[in-house]
Formats: C-alpha cells, sequence, structure tokens
C-alpha cells in the first residue's frame, strides 16, 4: 500500500516561484513533479538562479514537458553547459498524467508551474497546477474580494 502524500509539499529551498500564476489562473489542483536536469542545471538551480515567469507544461502522448523555463548556464560550465531555454521532462505517475490530459484536451484547463524548489531530500521539483484562466473582469472580482477579506480581518481583530 503506497504511503499517502502529505497536505502540502515539503519545500526546504525555494529556487523559482511563478507570483503571477495565481493571479491570472484560478488554481484548481495542484500537483508535484520531478524535474529531469543535468548536472550543470542542479547547480545553476542550487545557486538560486532560474525563471519560470514564462512558462508553462503541456502533455506531448505519455510525458509531460516543461516548456520555456529559463535556467541560466552555470557559470564554471565549461563546454559541458546547457542550453538555458530547453524543454525539460517532468516526472509524474501515468494516473496523473492522463487525469492532466483529460482535464487540457476536454475542459481547456492549462498546466501552469507554480514553483521551483529542492524538497528535504535534495530533489529538485516543480509545483503544478492545473488552472483556468481568468478574464479581465475576474481579476478584479477577485481583488475585490480579496481586499474586503483583508478588511474584515482587520474589523474583527480590532473590535473582536
Amino acid at each position: 500500500m503506497p504511503r499517502p502524500k502529505p497536505a502540502t509539499f515539503d519545500k526546504k529551498k525555494i529556487v523559482a516561484e511563478n507570483r503571477r500564476a495565481r493571479f491570472d489562473y484560478a488554481v484548481d489542483t495542484t500537483y508535484e513533479a520531478g524535474i529531469v536536469l543535468t548536472g550543470t542545471e542542479v547547480k545553476s538551480l542550487r545557486f538560486g538562479e532560474g525563471s519560470i515567469a514564462e512558462s508553462y507544461a503541456e502533455v506531448k502522448g505519455d510525458e509531460v514537458w516543461l516548456v520555456n523555463s529559463n535556467i541560466p548556464e552555470f557559470s564554471h560550465g565549461n563546454r559541458f553547459n546547457h542550453e538555458p531555454k530547453r524543454p525539460r521532462k517532468l516526472l509524474l505517475h501515468e494516473r496523473e498524467i492522463n487525469k492532466l490530459h483529460g482535464a487540457v484536451a476536454r475542459e481547456g484547463m492549462t498546466l501552469v508551474p507554480l514553483t521551483v524548489y529542492f524538497n528535504g531530500q535534495g530533489r529538485a521539483k516543480v509545483e503544478l497546477a492545473l488552472a483556468k484562466g481568468r478574464k479581465a473582469h475576474d481579476k478584479r472580482e477577485h481583488l475585490k474580494e480579496r481586499d474586503w477579506k483583508r478588511e474584515a480581518g482587520r474589523i474583527l481583530r480590532d473590535h473582536g
């Protein structure tokens, strides 16, 4: 029997975060995916370099790929350095890949990376979200709702 997954992921060191994703997309479910990296990519990530601001994930066949993520070349990598914007394979269970493929194909959802981090075992992971894009009016409504919740919390704290 497999070990149950924790409710939140074990994020020891966050390398890159896509802060705009939660504003632009309504996040439905999140998945933790491993990422296939070369040696110089891992070293570059350990130095805290890397960006996923413009990146997305796509399902091709029975594999998931992280596209347009930027991991800059390692400074001491010499001729064995990697290409900074190459597509990187994500490691997920087959059942999860089928679920993602169905949601993207039928429901028009998008796979958005939220964070790249190292877990407690020192492995690079990507927090991947299945999300639906927000329209401009939805974004305004979301901001109003968030501000109201913040203000209500202040009122309750001051008068409660």
